[in-house]
């Protein structure tokens, strides 16, 4: 297999898998044991290829916030919120990177961390519809909303395998934003900017360690083309889908793929 292929099925993986409840990260560390690792850069790179997608789809709703900045408290809020939600990620993120964490090397702790997820993913799901019930539907994003919605953001980063996506989006219905929409659209829209400077962060640290003459930017590019026109479909199928659905199908398939990898997949590898 050619490299730029084997980039453009990385780039179509991360595309399908950032933001449906699944684990992009979590399936990424699994396709390279067969298409080959890439660098820090690739893999940031074409997380952000896939929020690119994200910025196409809310463009009306960003240009909204932006717009309406200094004349609505509302939208002045929802930007604050955005933006506190993003300072937890950042900091707490600069923090682990300085403390010299790395991902895990071996499929088992994905592997169980994709069980693991679906299980609370039902859970949470069946909490959040009881608390629906009971409180009606909320649209109003809380600041304890975007504050947990940050901390999740680091959990999901440091357990590859529970998903960000999903994590973000029960832990904003669990806190209180009982409607699906508004609690995905917030945890989408944060993304935004977290990607975007783990990206720039990543591109400063290898051209300033010259690691940038050795970065494959063909192979790159591919992949941040396909990831971000991947996940552009995945994200308008998911917006659909989860008006008349729930989030069960992502959890049996969680389950399915994280025992299939503790079976197939000899321990320690």
């Amino acid at each position: 297999m050619t490299d730029l292929l084997a980039a453009l099925l990385l780039g179509i993986i991360e595309g399908i898998t950032e933001f449906l409840p699944v684990s992009s990260t979590g399936h990424l560390l699994i396709a390279e044991r067969w298409l080959g690792a890439r660098s820090d850069l690739f893999n940031v790179a074409i997380q952000a290829g896939a929020i690119l997608a994200v910025v196409l789809i809310y463009r009306q709703r960003l240009w909204q916030l932006a717009n309406q900045f200094f004349s609505e408290h509302e939208s002045r809020a929802y930007a604050g919120k955005l933006a506190a939600a993003f300072g937890v990620t950042a900091v707490l993120g600069l923090l682990l990177k300085k403390a010299g964490f790395q991902l895990p090397a071996t499929v088992t702790p994905i592997a169980v961390a994709l069980v693991l997820g679906a299980l609370w993913m039902l859970l949470a799901e069946t909490l959040a519809a009881r608390r629906a019930a009971v409180l009606g539907e909320r649209a109003t994003i809380t600041w304890t909303v975007a504050i947990l919605v940050g901390l999740a953001q680091v959990v999901a980063g440091v357990f590859p395998g529970t998903s960000r996506s999903a994590t973000t989006i029960f832990v904003a219905l669990l806190a209180g934003t009982t409607q699906r929409a508004a609690a995905t659209e917030f945890a989408f829209l944060v993304g935004i900017p977290t990607m975007f400077a783990a990206t720039g962060y990543e591109l400063i640290a290898v051209v300033g360690s010259g690691g940038a003459a050795h970065e494959d930017w063909s192979a790159l590019g591919v992949a941040f083309v396909a990831s971000a026109l991947t996940a552009f479909a995945a994200v308008k199928w998911l917006l659909h889908y989860i008006q008349h659905h729930r989030f069960t199908v992502f959890a049996l398939y969680r389950v399915a793929l994280g025992i299939a990898l503790l079976l197939l997949v000899p321990a320690g590898q």
